[in-house]
């Protein structure tokens, strides 16, 4: 980029698109920007660090002393520093001395107090490599740098200009940040050596190893960690993400906990906190953040719920928080000083509500804020007439357009205090019953563990690993195309020795179970061959090597293969040979060859009717096949942008299709068409994270409930899908506590519904298969959830022959109840009376005698006491016969 770079400051109350007009800004003098700070105790007070010009790294340190939002911005900046180290990476305001900063100079911080400008007070010791973040302490007595060289170290300035602290703590060079949380505790977030992202709790006494870490998916965005030492709450969001993560931090275990995980519309590109009084404090909004968009700044906030919100205020939310009046000066600071600053409280029956000034009174206010700005111990907030510290402006009922209630997954609008109930429903919108969803990994015993020499590299095509109710096909990486087969009735660890595999002679493109034998598996390799295998009862006893039917027809590679969900021995392949094949399994041959695509075949999806067969193509279109009809596609339009992967499936009925794949920026996305007009387009889409891998999602259609993962992943995303808008309503998602090669679902009857689960899941992780069972919670789970269980699909037996369906008959199939016969549905429960929770008033003012008081007094005591007419235990005690005393 040429030319000068512009900084324009917003206002943080200020809502909807900026005026056309010239914006408040000041030039940087040909300079480019590296970045820019706020003052901690000074509201109007920013810094930045520049360079000569785009080629040149930056150089300088420019303090500017901002105006009114209403008016002219100055020119030229207070101050400028010029360290003179070389490239200037950071910047940092002391958290309770003025005029104090540590400024990330090449490899060295430096110390700077801005009243001496020829030379810095202490310039730390040389990094091994870059510096890639600073973090002051809270007292401000140590500080804290993280660096390319993978070194944590913890500096304590004005004692020795060597770390006190220093472990080679991170994993992976990629770019990392560090900050300071309660107490000794130090968070960081970066990768580790596979590039997942992840946050971990250090105790800053000993770095050696962390006390707490979580991992946060393989996203290539970089995590920005926030931290609100008042709350303990720790905000986490990813470069790139839609979504930001909420933690909380504690001194003692399980010390790193999640708290929500917030969807927004539009990819981060950066985040802040705002100040503490600021907050619409009587709405019970303990934090709030704003997030830069591509186009735009929103707020997004979070909320407590209390009964009395908006009447009342709730002392036990807010604490005393730290004020805006400097404790000391840099030099006092620097001679040993540790005073802190002061503390204010956020009650607004304790502070003067400001007063708004006359248009004609602002100038003289300007000279006030610009003459210094002095804290009023009434208001706990600066003078400044900056929107950023005048604690009315949080008031407006508009202020923000999101926020997290409740501290609870999802994105939605914050509503004011004195809205209806109703008015808040239609703010809101609808909501799904199954936004609450909660994934758990059941009990260790149900496990199988040391799977050992799994395939990681198994292509995007593939799920992964494929199950029934009776066993799971995991890949392998061993010569010969292996594949182990396990049985769910045998967890437990598996023995080191060789295990009896199916072997295929050639690498394994895609594998899956025939619905309705769970004995047989049909394994497509790379040299164009679909083999089909028999798995005996009970398990493989030994090595299998001859398969019971090879079906050839392909002239290249396969990509996928599926089974027809109604027609039994029905199979589909796509190849590279750019065709999709239907093979009949009981006479062994090829039955139809379906053309039309221009390139790769990514996923297929036959109809829930089993009459129609949709894929989606690299060559960006989504088509439908009627097989007996026709062999060109019967339906065509757009598929997603991005040429990286996509899956597909019917949804809703089988009136809309479901496709998983990448925007043209190659973000994850979901997409929704009408199976009746694919040549229009999508009818809604979503964006979803940053992730390479291709999202694998399972629908379960007696709930319209879709999970979704990619491979490597550890984030589990669940929506319901519905057939108007939204079309997508979110859900709670599931975080593993490690990435995960793949997920795949058992039928419906493996769910127990005394514990209201929807979906159960076999999880594979590198060496082990851990079932995830995922539940609706509710109150009376002794009855039988009728609205959450309809009678589901015997999908496990076939409703037709291949034959017969080729010949052109249809089938469906059979439905049956999931109610247990010992539980009564939910619906049928007998209606309980209304407890009163309070007692009537007049319970409380009638005037009772002191007899009444007295014996109201004793009877309570009685109760207490026990039935004083009871025998004492000891009398039920046998003596002891006198001649067996001793004498």
């Amino acid at each position: 980029m040429s030319g000068s770079t512009m900084s324009m400051p917003v206002p943080s109350p200020a809502r909807g698109t900026t005026s056309k007009r010239a914006p408040s800004w000041w030039p940087s003098t040909w300079s480019r920007l590296v970045e820019v700070c706020w003052a901690c105790l000074q509201s109007n007070l920013v810094q930045m660090a520049n360079g000569q010009s785009p080629r040149f790294p930056a150089i300088l340190v420019k303090l500017w002393r901002l105006c009114d939002p209403e008016l002219e911005q100055p020119s030229s900046p207070e101050l400028t520093l010029h360290p003179g180290q070389g490239r200037l990476e950071l910047v940092h305001f002391h958290p309770t001395s003025s005029g104090l900063l540590a400024v990330g100079a090449a490899k060295s911080p430096l110390i700077w107090d801005t009243s001496r400008q020829d030379a810095p007070l202490a310039v730390l010791e040389q990094h091994g490599d870059h510096l890639q973040s600073l973090s002051w302490k809270r007292d401000g007595s140590l500080l804290a740098t993280s660096c390319k060289d993978k070194m944590l170290r913890v500096f304590d300035p004005r004692a020795q200009l060597t770390p006190v602290q220093s472990a080679k703590s991170l994993q992976n060079n990629k770019d990392s940040r560090v900050l300071w949380a309660k107490d000794d505790l130090l968070l960081t977030t970066g990768f580790d050596m596979i590039r997942t992202r992840e946050v971990k709790l250090w105790d800053s006494r000993n770095l050696s190893s962390s006390i707490s870490s979580a991992s946060l998916g393989t996203s290539s965005g970089m995590l920005i960690p926030l931290f609100d030492e008042d709350t303990g709450l720790l905000l986490l969001a990813g470069l790139g993400d839609k979504a930001i993560d909420c933690f909380e931090v504690t001194s003692s275990e399980p010390f790193l906990s999640q708290v929500s995980h917030c969807l927004v519309d539009n990819s981060t590109r950066g985040v802040a906190m705002v100040p503490k009084v600021v907050l619409d404090v009587m709405s019970c909004e303990v934090m709030r953040v704003l997030q830069l968009t591509d186009s735009c700044i929103v707020p997004v906030s979070y909320q407590v719920p209390r009964k009395n919100s908006g009447q009342e205020f709730h002392e036990d939310l807010y604490p005393d928080t730290v004020g805006s009046t400097p404790a000391m000066s840099a030099e006092e600071w620097w001679q040993g000083g540790n005073k802190q600053v002061e503390k204010v409280g956020l009650n607004p029956d304790r502070r003067p509500k400001p007063k708004a000034p006359p248009a004609k009174q602002m100038p003289a206010k300007k000279e006030v804020a610009r003459g210094g700005s002095k804290e009023d111990p009434g208001h706990g907030c600066s003078t400044s007439s900056s929107p950023l510290s005048t604690p009315s402006s949080s008031a407006d009922p508009s202020r923000s357009p999101s926020s997290t209630s409740g501290l609870s997954s999802g994105f939605l609008p914050s509503p004011s205090p004195s809205q209806s109930a109703k008015a808040i429903q239609s703010l809101l919108g609808p909501t799904s019953k199954f936004r609450h969803i909660q994934g758990a990994v059941m009990h260790r015993d149900t496990h199988i563990t040391n799977i050992r020499g799994l395939n990681l590299t198994t292509p995007g095509e593939c799920d992964g690993f494929c199950v029934n109710r009776q066993r799971m096909a995991v890949p392998l990486a061993i010569s010969g195309g292996q594949i182990a087969v396990f049985e769910r009735s045998q967890p437990g660890k598996l023995p080191d020795t060789a295990l009896p595999t199916i072997q295929n002679s050639v690498n394994v493109v895609d594998f899956s179970w025939d619905p309705f034998d769970t004995h047989r598996l049909a394994v497509a390799g790379d040299d164009a061959k679909i083999r089909v295998w028999q798995v005996p009862e009970g398990g493989l006893k030994e090595t299998l090597t001859e398969p019971e039917l090879i079906l050839q027809g392909h002239t290249e590679k396969i990509y996928s293969i599926k089974f027809h969900p109604l027609a039994s021995g029905l199979l589909v392949s796509s190849s590279y040979d750019l065709t999709v094949r239907l093979w009949n399994l009981e006479s062994g041959g090829e039955v139809k060859i379906l053309t039309g695509h221009q390139d790769q075949v990514f996923g297929m999806a036959w109809s829930p009717d089993g009459k129609l067969l949709a894929t989606v193509s690299k060559d960006g279109k989504v088509r439908i096949y009627d097989p007996r009809k026709s062999t060109a596609p019967v339906q065509e339009g757009p598929g997603p942008d991005g040429p990286r992967g996509a899956r597909i499936l019917w949804v809703c009925e089988g009136k809309y299709l479901l496709v998983s794949g990448f925007d043209s920026r190659s973000e994850r996305q979901l997409c929704l068409y009408s199976a009746d007009s694919l040549s229009s387009g999508a009818i809604a889409s979503t964006q979803v994270d940053v992730s390479p891998s291709t999202l694998i999602p399972f629908y379960d259609p007696d709930t319209s409930v879709v999970i979704l993962t990619g491979k490597g992943d550890t984030r589990v995303l669940i929506y319901e899908i519905v057939p108007e808008e939204p079309y997508f309503m979110d859900c709670s998602c599931f975080n593993s506590p490690e990435p995960h090669k793949g997920l795949a679902f058992l039928p419906k009857t493996e769910c127990n519904v005394r514990d209201v689960e929807i979906a159960v899941g076999l999880m594979l992780t590198k060496a082990t298969v851990e079932p995830v069972a995922f539940r609706v919670p509710r109150v009376k789970k002794e009855f039988f959830q009728d609205d959450v269980y309809t009678d589901t699909a015997e999908w496990w037996k076939p409703a037709l022959t291949a034959s017969a369906w080729l010949s052109g008959s249809n089938g469906q199939h059979k439905k049956i109840s999931l109610k247990p016969k010992d539980m009564t549905p939910v619906s049928e429960a007998p209606k309980e009376a209304p407890v009163r929770k309070y007692m009537p008033s007049s319970f409380y003012l009638e005037e009772k005698t002191d007899e009444q008081k007295k014996e109201e007094l004793l009877s309570a005591m009685v109760a207490k006491l026990g039935n004083m007419d009871d025998p004492l235990p000891q009398e039920s005690f046998e003596g002891v016969d006198e001649d067996e005393w001793d004498d």
